[in-house]
This record gives C-alpha cells, sequence and structure tokens, in this order.
C-alpha cells in the first residue's frame, strides 16, 4: 500500500479524498494555487504545495508543478479526484513515467473511452446497445448533413472529445442543422482543442441513468447500483438518485450486466461510470464512460455502504477488490443535492463572495461533503458547487422527506444558493411521482411542470 498520496484537485473532493487515505494510514499531500491558500484541503493535507497563480490553466491544470510536487514530496502515487485532470491521458502517461500511480485507468483505456465516436465502435463490438449514430469522427458539415439524413431528425450533435454538456446542440431539422454544427464544433474546439464530431438520434427527454462500476488488475468487474441523473439542467446534473425510481428490476439487472460487459470490453481497472440513455419505453442506450470518480458517488456510497475512494486506492496499489458482486446489497434509498453558490432567478448567474456564516444539517442518514467554512471565500475562477448533501433512507418517499429536512436547515449567509431551488423540486409532484426526465427542469421553471 502507498505511504503517501497527492491530490491533484481542490475543493470538497480533495477533502473527500484526504479523510479516505488518513482512514488507511495514508498521508497526503494537497496543492492549490493562489487563491486556495486558505482552503479547507490544504488545512487538512499532511503537507501542501502551491502550483500557480488563480486561473486553472496555472494551477490545477499545470501537470509539470503537480508532477514536480509530488516527486519531491515523496508521493508514490497521484488521485485526480473529478475534473481538471481526472480524465487527461497525457497526465496519467506522465504521472506512469515518472515513476507515480495514476489512481484511475491506464492512459490508453482513458484515450478510449475518452473520444465518445471510438467509445460507440467499442461498445457496438461488445454488444451493449448504442443509440443509432455515426460509426466515425465527423469534421466537415456538409459530411455530416449527409450522416444525418440517414439517421433522421431530432440529431444530437456531440463532440467526439465532449464531457460536462459542452460541444453539444440538438438540431431539430435540416434548417438548423449547419448552424448547430457549427456552435457545438466551436465550443468542442474551444473545450477540448478537438473539431472531430459525431451524431446520435436524439433521444426527446429520456432518462439519465449510469450505474457505477469497479474493476481490478486481477480481472474482477462489479457493478455497484444505479444512479438516476434526470434531474439536470443544461446536461448539469443536479439531483441525483439511487435507485431510479423509472426502472424495474429486469431492465436494472440488464443494465448492471452491459455496464460490467462494457468495463470489460476495454480492459478497464478502477472505478468508471458507464451512462445510459433510457427512452419512454424503457429501452436504454449506452452514452458514454466516465473514467473517473464522480461527482455523485456518495449516493452509490451511502447506498451500497461501500466506500469508493478507498476501493481505488487499494485497486490502484494492485489489491483485489474487497468484495464480490454477490455481495453487493442496496440499502434504502439515497439522494444527493448540488449546493450552488449562484441565482436560479437570474438565469444561474455565479455569486462568488465569502461565506459569513454557515449551518450544515445532520442527523440519521445525513451526509454533508463541502469544503467551506464560516469566512470561506468563495471565488470566482472554479466551480460554483460548494457542498453536496445526501441523505439515505428505507425508501424513496422517506428519503425525499429527509432531504427536504435537511435542505430547510441548512444556512448559507453571505452568498447566493440554490437551496430554495432545490427545496422546491422535491416539493413537487412531478419530481415525487418518480416522472422527472431529462427535460424536467426546463418546464419546472416555465411552471409547466
Amino acid at each position: 500500500m502507498f505511504d503517501k498520496i497527492l491530490i491533484a484537485n481542490r475543493g470538497e473532493i480533495a477533502v473527500r479524498i484526504i479523510r479516505a487515505c488518513r482512514s488507511m494510514g495514508i498521508k497526503t499531500i494537497a496543492v492549490y494555487s493562489t487563491a486556495d491558500r486558505h482552503a479547507l484541503h490544504v488545512y487538512l493535507a499532511d503537507e501542501a504545495v502551491c502550483i500557480g497563480p488563480p486561473a486553472p490553466r496555472d494551477s490545477y491544470l499545470n501537470i509539470a508543478a503537480i508532477i514536480s510536487a509530488a516527486k519531491g514530496c515523496g508521493a508514490q502515487a497521484i488521485h485526480p479526484g473529478y475534473g481538471f485532470l481526472s480524465e487527461n491521458s497525457t497526465f496519467a502517461k506522465l504521472c506512469r513515467e515518472n515513476g507515480l500511480v495514476f489512481i484511475g485507468p491506464s492512459p490508453e483505456v482513458i484515450d478510449r473511452m475518452g473520444n465518445k465516436s471510438a467509445a460507440r465502435r467499442t461498445m457496438m463490438k461488445a454488444g451493449v446497445p448504442v443509440v443509432p449514430g455515426t460509426k466515425r469522427a465527423l469534421h466537415e458539415a456538409d459530411e455530416a448533413l449527409a450522416a444525418a439524413r440517414d439517421i433522421g431528425w431530432p440529431i444530437m450533435i456531440k463532440a467526439s472529445s465532449g464531457g460536462g454538456g459542452k460541444g453539444m446542440r440538438v438540431s431539430e431539422s435540416e434548417d438548423d442543422f449547419a448552424e448547430m454544427f457549427a456552435i457545438a464544433q466551436r465550443e468542442s474546439v474551444n473545450a477540448f482543442g478537438d473539431n472531430s464530431m459525431y451524431l446520435e438520434r436524439a433521444i426527446v427527454n429520456p432518462r439519465h441513468i449510469e450505474v457505477q462500476i469497479i474493476a481490478d488488475s486481477h480481472g474482477n468487474v462489479i457493478s455497484l447500483g444505479d444512479r438516476d441523473c434526470s434531474v439536470q439542467r443544461s446536461h448539469q446534473k443536479m439531483i441525483e438518485e439511487s435507485p431510479s425510481p423509472f426502472i424495474d428490476n429486469d431492465v436494472r439487472q440488464h443494465l448492471f450486466d452491459d455496464a460490467v460487459r462494457a468495463a470489460q470490453a476495454v480492459g478497464y481497472v478502477n472505478a468508471g461510470t458507464i451512462e445510459f440513455l433510457v427512452d419512454e419505453d424503457r429501452n436504454y442506450y449506452f452514452m458514454e464512460m466516465n473514467t473517473r470518480v464522480q461527482v455523485e458517488h456518495p449516493v452509490t456510497e451511502m447506498i451500497t455502504q461501500v466506500d469508493l475512494v478507498r476501493e481505488m486506492i487499494r485497486v490502484a496499489a494492485g489489491e483485489e477488490l474487497s468484495l464480490s458482486q454477490d455481495r453487493v446489497y442496496m440499502h434504502g434509498h439515497a439522494i444527493e443535492c448540488r449546493i450552488n453558490a449562484e441565482e436560479p432567478e437570474k438565469g444561474f448567474l455565479p455569486s462568488p463572495g465569502k461565506i459569513e456564516q454557515m449551518h450544515l444539517p445532520g442527523g440519521n442518514g445525513v451526509r454533508v461533503d463541502s469544503a467551506t467554512y464560516d469566512g470561506f471565500e468563495v471565488t470566482p475562477y472554479y466551480d460554483s458547487m460548494i457542498a453536496k448533501i445526501i441523505v439515505q433512507a428505507q425508501d424513496r418517499t422517506e428519503a425525499i422527506e429527509k432531504m427536504s429536512t435537511a435542505l430547510d436547515e441548512m444556512v448559507i449567509i453571505g452568498v447566493k444558493t440554490n437551496l430554495d431551488f432545490q427545496y422546491a423540486i422535491l416539493q413537487n409532484e412531478t419530481f415525487r411521482a418518480g416522472g422527472a426526465d431529462t427535460g424536467f427542469i426546463e418546464r419546472f421553471m416555465k411552471g409547466e411542470a
């Protein structure tokens, strides 16, 4: 097992990883930008190294500075968390070349699954259902239009190297296709430096259901339940829950089997998430694979009682998974709400500033993952998420009530938040009935849900 791990991230996920390391007797190294000199992860780690100014490209995306910090402090491994360099195959490769273990899949697998069009081809070969669409990358609008005519509208235009909702546009007809293709491709170039695109038949207002898997280097792959992430805005998830209220156990088991098959098809090792779109008839299709830990991983941890980050570290150290598939049990229902410093009534505009006072909820079955505290400065440089509230209860109705109580109890003074907005969603009849799909938030904001 490792003696010392560097966490190449910030915020609540850095704190989450530090806590897992502490429980395993592993020392930690935090890295931070000058804007984060008073961040909680800096105080909690055994050592901390400043790696640059506030801009992510100069700090948390500064590969040379991060590897230098790891080697200089004697780390054996690096945990990238989510976002930033977590799915950067160049970073994973350079870790390996510098004698550092990257706590995640190999750079080759990151490349294979990170390119969405290549991942589609791999899934087709493995027999995992995919949304009808193109089989190769597209670069020109004319050739893409010809392919779109064969698929039929509405069309989802996606960046091959995409993620986080960037480089995605829906074309409703041939009339708007060229414009939507150009916008999506421009976003892809700006965000990923890649103009490769692919097309899929757009499934109107589907459910977004994902399966958590973890695999070791000894050939063991298991699924750890499903998560319904359909409550989202502009492809950004807001509320996640497990299990999904939409699918039955027969469909659920098929999802689990195909998720494991997908991981096996690419020789996957470590934690990953297979994301599916599910249509109104409960037909499901592979969407993409996230080759990292997810923001919503606590939902899975609460319902399975498996410490996912701990398993990631063990697997990276070459150990076998601590449990087999027949020892995975689902306990009740879990829900996560992301609390952001933003103003929903102003188009979800970020609300940076100082948190003057904060009270976090608690009690049986309530977990809060956060890196904020009284006097903490929410800066404009990074993601606006300041906390995640996760609850677990015997059933979905009880979980909703427990989350409502937690949101009502939470107090944040000094910055605007989406607390009231999240609370209103939980009181909505459509959500409570399990009827929220990916178009729910848009209808909810118009008063139509």
